[in-house]
């Protein structure tokens, strides 16, 4: 869904009327699901002007019912929102628009599986720094809340056991210490963990959650991610000036104009740093991810992070850059597992791209993949995170 630039963000005026500008300008369609969700939002950074607890206190209820008392003090205020809806509805686009917005000074956004993949970073150090101290969680939860009194998550999704018994122990932890959290998830709270083994020991965790975060369903018909992806190119040739700029206008509107920033992921401990990202589109160039010491582990952590990879740049191979070429095989099959919508520049059509020499019969396989990759029923697919 289309997300705010610079031109509409104001503390002071906060996300509704970012949220009505963009639809008075044309940026935006009008959509009465969406505007509910930004009249709620915009309730919660009303709310939250200026907040900022002391981390170390125990008593989030403390912290919000001090706030409201200097606003609203008759009113409950929730520790936070939980923003359900299906792929492409808006989600994102509303939430970092309350982000960017939130007059608080401690505060981050971040995909909610680099925050796990943190949690489990930080766990592991703890434990190995304090072998005879047991519990990581209120450490861990003094040293998140010193850095953040909003969180806001993206994507909040549980298919690890591992995960599902922290995030109880970890949220409480956090939400003692007065931190508030805005999320979105395509997976309603009760639908948490569903049919994995041990979801009973989860229970807990979903009666927390929906306690204290407040449930909104965005029930917009319109998928926006895909009326974005619907009769655009995805394939350009020849990789020159004229294809290059396509790819940023590609980029540009699949991103809806997002300053784009560096994002870091987590591989085995290592650090991948995608150069340009925004709104769950990366960009490479060729030489970037098919040129450098990676694997497929580098591939699935994009493909599972982001939504569509615009690449520029793929040239012609052949025996003398196999190694570039097999990279590239396995990044195709990559994005193909994970539904990953792929926008390229290239010196040949997939099938002319691979046709001479020992292993061109091989790479027949990724041609087909990358020609129906390019198909509006691929491109009506959903992403699998």
């Amino acid at each position: 869904m289309d997300k705010p630039t610079p031109k509409y963000l104001n503390q002071q005026a906060g996300p509704l009327p970012a949220y009505r500008a963009m639809i008075a300008d044309g940026t935006l369609s009008p959509d009465p699901a969406q505007a509910a969700v930004a009249e709620r939002l915009h309730d919660l950074w009303e709310r939250l002007r200026g907040y900022d607890p002391h981390p170390h206190v125990p008593d989030g209820h403390g912290f919000l019912s001090r706030l409201m008392k200097r606003r609203h003090s008759e009113e409950y205020v929730p520790t936070g929102l939980y923003l359900v809806g299906e792929v492409g509805r808006g989600k994102s686009m509303l939430m970092d628009l309350f982000y960017d917005t939130a007059d608080v000074a401690r505060k981050q956004r971040i995909h909610f599986h680099k925050f796990m993949q943190g949690v489990h970073a930080q766990v592991h150090a703890w434990k190995k720094e304090h072998p005879a101290t047991t519990d990581p969680i209120p450490p861990l939860a003094d040293k998140i809340a010193a850095d953040s009194a909003l969180l806001c998550f993206d994507e909040f999704q549980v298919n690890d056991i591992v995960d599902a018994m922290i995030l109880g122990r970890l949220f409480q932890a956090l939400f003692d210490r007065g931190v508030v959290m805005v999320t979105t998830s395509n997976t309603a709270p009760d639908d948490l963990f569903k049919g994995k083994p041990g979801r009973d020991a989860f229970l807990p965790f979903i009666a927390l959650i929906k306690q204290r975060l407040e449930l909104l369903v965005m029930a917009s018909a319109r998928d926006y991610r895909r009326e974005r992806l619907r009769g655009l190119r995805t394939w350009h040739v020849p990789a020159d000036a004229m294809s290059a700029r396509a790819l940023d206008e590609a980029f540009a509107q699949l991103s809806c104009g997002t300053i784009p920033r560096p994002v870091t992921l987590t591989v085995m401990g290592r650090a991948l740093v995608v150069p340009v990202a925004a709104d769950g589109v990366a960009r490479f160039d060729f030489d970037r991810l098919c040129n450098t010491a990676l694997g497929a582990g580098d591939y699935l952590a994009i493909a599972t992070h982001f939504h569509t990879v615009v690449l520029d740049g793929i040239p012609r191979l052949s025996p003398d850059n196999y190694d570039q070429a097999r990279r590239f095989i396995v990044l195709v099959d990559t994005l193909y597992d994970q539904r990953v919508k792929l926008i390229a520049s290239a010196d040949a059509a997939p099938d002319q791209l691979y046709e001479r020499g020992e292993n061109a019969k091989m790479f027949e396989r990724t041609a087909s993949r990358l020609d129906e990759m390019q198909s509006e029923d691929w491109l009506a697919l959903p992403h699998l995170a």
